[in-house]
């Protein structure tokens, strides 16, 4: 059997073309990769802006975000120092889609754990870090450059409500975020305050949170409710505070008094400027109109008044103490005490407006103090007198009654002196001091000196008698009772029911009783037959019957 004959193998022949090894598979990926990251990075790159905060506290570059609403927008990529040395600059870089937050009223802050009177804030921060926080503006012109806040803003932009403005002669307690309410209940804070251009007063911000603004009405009143109201009068103590957060970190509150009319009730615009009032108590007042200022002349100590005491006619509060200061009278070589007070004429009611201005006065712009020099005319011919009365006698305060005093001699009264002058009359107090003087006198006039030499040798005459009662009468009248008892014990024993004298004595009393019985007898016979006494008595009258049997 023939072989078959074997074929050579057929060369393997190159063809010509790339071929990339297994090795740069995994360089190729990684390229393609980090390729692909750029591209995204600078698709999502947004604007890069610059920040200034007072330090960079908490903020560490390449880590610390920019977040609104929880979200990262943005993040720090460097923080340098500033050329003046004063602050730091912040560099971030926001995100595409954040590229409406570098607007020129963007407001940035950086969020961080925070405890104030407000409460505690940013303890979420402790584990994941600090961050920048922002509150996005909602106009203005695209800004590279920004000023951060150094506290979180008391009202974002997200916040729904109206801001109102309030005037105030000083801040007090109110700070940033102090509370606003109403009916104590919360509804807003303060969000700014300012010192006035002319520096005599403060204008503070309050924003009051939707739907609460529309309880703000043109006839609201706001006063400070800071602190403690504690006060003691007729009615007894009284201590009024809005809440403990009040007490602590100042507040706001504000109501409409009772007697505005509903229709005057209507919802202020946002922006409305009010007055911001001491206390509630004056808040709530009427308005008293332009007052009237007036003066009196005391000539005792007033110890105990002070500025803004009260001025009342007949217990009404008509005015208030502004001014108390000491002068020199030539004519008595003394020193009476001048008192200033603002009276207001719309708390006097009718007889104010009734008052006429007498023909020929004229009219002007001072009216009303014309009124009222008429009106105080009248009066004080009727007897109209200033007085100072005690207020508190726990403290002492003075305030100034102005009343009629029965039987004070006539005063001519000048209504054309300015200031308007009220004559005063001695107060309850000085009438006090007055007759504590007399009883003082009155005792210093006794002579307790011999009073007190005859008291003692009284004391020692009674001690002497005290002691020979105690070592001679007392023994004796010791002795005395003993025997009288036993004198009594001795009666005792004579008069018991057993012994010979009571029995002797029961039947004496027996015989006795049959001898009355019989001298009974023997007055009766002589009452029927007195003639016996002559006759002697007669024969006893025979039965019937006796000495029929003779005939």
């Amino acid at each position: 059997m023939a072989s078959e004959p074997v074929q050579a193998a057929e060369p393997v022949v190159k063809r010509p073309g790339w071929h990339v090894s297994v090795v740069w598979v995994v360089p190729i990926v990684c390229a393609l990769i980090g390729l692909s990251l750029i591209v995204r990075h600078e698709i999502s790159q947004g604007p890069t802006i610059k920040v200034l905060f007072g330090n960079s506290e908490g903020l560490e570059a390449n880590k610390t975000q920019v977040k609104y609403l929880d979200v990262p927008i943005g993040n720090v990529t460097d923080i340098t120092l500033s050329d003046d040395l004063t602050h730091v600059i912040v560099t971030i870089d926001l995100l595409r889609s954040a590229s409406g937050f570098a607007r020129s009223d963007t407001r940035f802050w950086v969020v961080k754990p925070r405890v104030g009177l407000g409460g505690i804030s940013g303890i979420g921060t402790l584990l994941s870090g600090a961050y920048i926080g922002v509150d996005p503006g909602k106009g203005g012109h695209s800004q590279k450059l920004f000023t951060g806040l150094e506290n979180p803003p008391a009202v974002t932009s997200e916040s729904h409500g109206a801001a109102f403005t309030l005037h105030s002669a000083d801040l007090g307690s109110l700070d940033i975020g102090s509370p606003v309410y109403y009916r104590r209940l919360r509804v807003g804070s303060v969000v700014r305050y300012a010192l006035d251009d002319d520096g005599r007063g403060v204008t503070i911000g309050i924003f009051i949170d939707s739907p609460n603004d529309r309880f703000v009405t043109a006839a609201s009143r706001f006063w400070n409710a800071s602190g403690i109201d504690l006060s003691l009068g007729a009615d007894g103590l009284k201590l009024s505070t809005q809440s403990l957060a009040s007490v602590a970190a100042g507040g706001i509150a504000f109501f409409d008094p009772q007697w505005v009319r509903s229709e005057d009730r209507k919802p202020a615009p946002a922006g409305t400027r009010f007055e911001l009032i001491k206390d509630e108590t004056t808040a709530m007042q009427r308005p008293r109109g332009e007052p009237i200022y007036v003066v009196m002349q005391f000539a005792k100590s007033l110890r105990g008044l002070s500025i803004n005491a009260p001025v009342e006619l007949i217990g009404v509060e008509i005015g208030k103490v502004v001014s108390v200061a000491v002068d020199y009278d030539p004519m008595t070589h003394r020193f009476p005490i001048v008192v200033g007070a603002l009276l207001y004429p719309e708390t006097l009611g009718r007889i104010f407006n009734d008052t006429r201005i007498p023909p020929g006065d004229g009219a002007g712009a001072d009216d009303e103090e014309r009124r009222m020099s008429v009106l105080l005319g009248e009066l004080v011919a009727r007897g109209l007198r200033a007085q100072t009365r005690t207020g508190n006698l726990l403290t002492g305060q003075l305030y100034i009654a102005i009343d009629f005093v029965p039987n004070e001699p006539r005063i001519a009264f000048d209504g054309a002196v300015r200031p308007l002058r009220i004559p005063t009359a001695p107060g309850t107090l000085d009438h006090a001091q007055e007759q504590i003087s007399s009883i003082v006198a009155k005792l210093d006039a006794l002579p307790f000196d011999s009073i007190g030499r005859r008291l003692d040798r009284g004391l020692g005459g009674l001690d002497t008698a005290l002691s020979q009662l105690n070592t001679d009468i007392l023994p004796q009248a010791g002795r005395a009772l003993d025997d009288a008892h036993k004198t009594l014990g001795t009666a005792a024993d004579t008069l018991s029911g057993d012994s010979t004298l009571r029995r002797n004595i029961d039947r004496t009393l027996e015989e006795l009783q049959r001898s009355a019985r019989s001298l009974r007898a023997f007055t009766d016979f002589l009452a029927r037959h007195p003639e016996s006494l002559i006759r002697g008595r007669p024969a006893d009258p025979k039965p019937e019957g006796a000495g029929a049997g003779h005939d």
